[in-house]
């Protein structure tokens, strides 16, 4: 799906959004489990009890932001293998909230957008 005045993907284009997709989501599988082997070792090192206060403390912190981080590895992966669906259904490039056409350039640009340009605003308003 592409706006008016837009060229309609070509088989060579979706093969490229394909490949560039399947690569990404190797990259945020191989991050996803790095991140998860470094929550687990620091929450290990946690249940080791004792220290003080400065060093929960930071503990928390480590951990805090290795869980954000598995989160948003997760997340990636999610978009990315939407997308791929979306490729394999024919609705890659339909805005998810108001069904209109993402753009092809936006999509060059970020292949797992859900969200056309007005759409995307409003969310980022809310």
């Amino acid at each position: 799906m592409v706006k008016s005045g837009e060229d309609p993907w070509t088989a060579a284009e979706l093969a490229e959004v394909r490949e560039e997709l399947e690569s990404e989501i190797a990259r945020h599988e191989s991050h996803a489990q790095a991140v998860s082997a470094d929550l687990a070792d620091l929450l290990d090192s946690s249940d080791s009890g004792g220290g003080d206060a400065a060093d929960v403390g930071t503990s928390n912190f480590e951990r805090d932001q290795e869980m954000t981080l598995a989160a948003h590895a997760q997340e990636a992966l999610s978009q990315c293998r939407l997308a791929l669906a979306k490729i394999e259904l024919g609705t890659y490039g339909q805005c998810d909230q108001c069904g209109e056409p993402i753009g092809k350039g936006r999509l060059q640009v970020y292949p797992r957008a859900t969200l056309c340009m007005t759409c995307k605003q409003r969310e980022e308003r809310r």
